[in-house]
């Protein structure tokens, strides 16, 4: 049983990914995979980059309690989570979530369960550079109700390193 998180500031393979976590497990009945990518339009904005920050070591320690908690709640077997930090633009792939289980519907469940929480209470924060200049992007109302539904309340919202709330 193989449980990663990754956060760097380079691109990944997905197919390089997928076939690490699936290594020879028989058990593997259902991989789930999310990849979330840099969308160019933002609030009715375009938007030309996106960069993102995060607290080295809290980060990390964070998602891997998500991970924990996903163990608890589904059957599932392995678990990859990368998310990339710095300056990205427009197509970009900036998260993967990825889960093996035995069957589709736990492996559903925690790849959704584990995006939900990531999305969250992960520290991370996201500047956008617009037509208009940058702007910090702010969490979103549908996040927090995506996470009720699994019966966790809403976060606080956390610090910034420039002083700013996030």
């Amino acid at each position: 049983m193989t449980h990663s998180v990754q956060i760097q500031t380079a691109d990944f393979d997905l197919g390089a990914e997928i076939t690490f976590l699936r290594a020879s497990d028989a058990r593997v009945g259902a991989v789930c995979v999310f990849v979330g990518t840099v969308r160019d339009r933002n609030e009715g904005d375009s938007v030309a980059t996106l960069e993102l920050e995060h607290y080295p070591g809290m980060t990390e320690k964070t998602i891997e309690a998500m991970v924990e908690e996903a163990k608890a709640r589904f059957d599932i077997f392995s678990s990859r989570i990368i998310h990339r930090v710095g300056l990205m633009r427009p197509t970009d792939q900036i998260v993967m979530v990825a889960v093996t289980s035995a069957h589709r519907g736990q492996c559903f469940q925690a790849c959704e369960f584990l995006m939900d929480y990531l999305k969250t209470q992960a520290p991370f924060w996201k500047k956008e550079l617009t037509p208009n200049g940058a702007r910090w992007v702010d969490a979103r109302v549908s996040d927090d109700e995506a996470l009720r539904r699994w019966g966790i309340a809403a976060p606080s919202n956390v610090e910034h390193p420039d002083g700013s709330i996030q």
